[in-house]
C-alpha cells in the first residue's frame, strides 16, 4: 500500500488546502496571528500521518499518528478563534469543525488498526 492509499491522508490532505485557501483571503494582520497557526496545524495532520507511515516499526508509526491526532486539535483550536474573532462565519466554522471531527475518527480508527504488530 502507498500513502496516498490512505483515505485518512487524502482527507488531510484536502482540508489543509482548503484551510489554506480560507486563509489566504483574510487580512494581513489575521493571517498574521490566527491564520499562519491555523495552516501550521492543518498542514502538520497530514505530514506526521506522512512521515509515521515511513517509519519502519509500528511503535514509531503510532507515535507520528498520536501528534497528528495532537495537531488536529490543535487546529480546531485556531478554528474556534477564527469564529470567535469574526475571521469565519458560522456556517463555515461548523461544516470545517464536522470535517475535522470526522477526520479525528478516522484517524482514531487507523491508530486501533495498527494494533500493536
Amino acid at each position: 500500500m502507498k500513502l496516498e492509499d490512505l483515505y485518512v491522508y487524502q482527507l488531510s490532505m484536502k482540508y489543509s488546502e482548503d484551510i489554506y485557501t480560507l486563509v489566504s483571503t483574510w487580512d494581513y494582520f489575521s493571517k498574521d496571528t490566527i491564520g499562519k497557526q491555523l495552516v501550521r496545524a492543518s498542514d502538520s495532520i497530514c505530514a506526521n500521518i506522512s512521515e509515521g507511515f515511513g517509519r519502519f516499526h509500528y511503535k514509531d508509526h503510532k507515535r507520528f499518528l498520536y501528534f497528528s491526532r495532537g495537531s488536529l486539535f490543535e487546529t480546531k483550536t485556531w478554528l474556534t478563534k477564527a469564529n470567535n474573532r469574526n475571521f469565519i462565519n458560522d456556517e463555515k466554522y461548523k461544516q470545517l469543525l464536522d470535517a475535522y471531527n470526522d477526520l479525528g475518527i478516522r484517524l482514531n480508527n487507523y491508530i486501533k488498526a495498527i494494533g500493536d504488530k
